[in-house]
């Protein structure tokens, strides 16, 4: 979080006058223009933790089912959406600011029939995901965060896989630690710029 972002961003309505802009992001080579305003997470750029984790990740292929959780104004689900032409993508957040704009973004390239942009009550409580993308909202408080990942998590098909990034000082080993403690495995795949990235599987 920079100094001129408000912790509100994850809060339903933000509050402040919303203030659009546009940015530039490079995606895993390619170059997006995002639009973003105050009150949601990152609104001057792409964060570094987003960076890191699309850098360490590999561009998921053929007809992936998968899920953006915590989605912001869109740049992992706009990054997999145009890079991988199969993928169905649920971009989940509760700021419904963050959420228009998602889906404004996606409509500007094109995937908005492939970019479902909901509020968490809105998922189909049986739907099943192949991959699990998150920068997660660490900054919510140690139980809120348990709560929301054990209940997201829960949602992995049998062979899937979550992909994290968490900051080093922000808990990251913790965390790690934490979910395999809850039989998941879970292993380091890339540390970068302060950042942790993980691999997580569901042991079942």
């Amino acid at each position: 979080m920079t100094s001129r972002e408000p912790s509100q961003y994850f809060s339903e309505q933000p509050s402040g006058t919303e203030v659009r802009h546009t940015i530039t992001a490079r995606l895993w080579g390619r170059e997006l223009t995002l639009l973003t305003a105050s009150g949601v997470f990152a609104a001057d750029g792409l964060d570094r933790g987003t960076a890191v984790l699309l850098r360490a990740s590999p561009i998921p292929v053929g007809s992936p089912r998968i899920l953006d959780l915590g989605c912001g104004y869109g740049p992992i689900a706009l990054a997999i959406a145009v890079h991988c032409p199969g993928a169905l993508v649920d971009a989940v957040d509760v700021n419904e600011r963050a959420l228009a704009l998602c889906h404004e973004n996606a409509e500007a390239h094109g995937v908005a029939d492939r970019v479902r942009v909901l509020r968490p009550d809105e998922v189909d409580p049986e739907a099943r995901y192949d991959e699990i993308w998150s920068n997660p909202p660490i900054r919510i408080g140690k139980q809120a965060l348990h709560e929301l990942l054990l209940s997201w998590l829960a949602r992995l098909a049998a062979d899937g896989v979550a992909r994290l990034v968490v900051g080093k000082n922000l808990g990251a080993d913790t965390l790690q630690r934490w979910l395999i403690e809850r039989d998941y495995s879970c292993d380091r795949v890339a540390s970068a710029k302060g950042f942790r990235v993980l691999l997580v599987r569901c042991q079942r």
